[in-house]
């Protein structure tokens, strides 16, 4: 069972070797803003759990397990913001609301979210349709 914290950090380095074809512990910590000792005492856990293999200096990689996971990850976090853009989130709120939901949603819920988002998406007028919603609930509280 992964932490918060832990789904950050796998996240994050998919992102990375996806990206970048490697993850280095300087460029999760860049990414992340926390100090290169936090980066190795987590990646030195993932490892103790197989999300990834480690070896001091020469970098890690992802194990298939930590890689179905990492891509779960990503696409939930994806998805979150597909959504948020969808119901008319301020795009600059964006990014701090999805780190702010993702954790404290099941998967479950992750998978009705992206029903709901194939449903607009399938029918634009839909999306048009909330908008309009949206303009008069706006008018109405002036």
């Amino acid at each position: 069972m992964t932490t918060p914290s832990m789904e950050d950090y796998i996240e994050q380095i998919y992102m990375l070797i996806e990206e970048k074809g490697y993850a280095r512990v300087s460029d999760i910590a860049e990414a992340l803003a926390v100090h290169p000792s936090s980066v190795t005492k987590m990646v030195q856990k993932l490892d103790k759990d197989e999300y990834l293999i480690y070896e001091k200096y020469r970098g890690l990689v992802l194990t298939p397990k930590g890689k179905k996971i990492g891509k779960r990850l990503v696409y939930r976090h994806e998805l979150l913001e597909q959504f948020l853009r969808i119901i008319g989130v301020d795009e600059e709120k964006i990014y701090d609301d999805v780190e702010g939901i993702e954790h404290h949603l099941s998967w479950n819920s992750i998978d009705r979210v992206g029903d709901l988002v194939q449903y607009f998406e399938d029918d634009r007028k839909r999306i048009d349709d909330l908008r309009n919603v949206q303009k008069r609930n706006e008018q109405d509280n002036q």
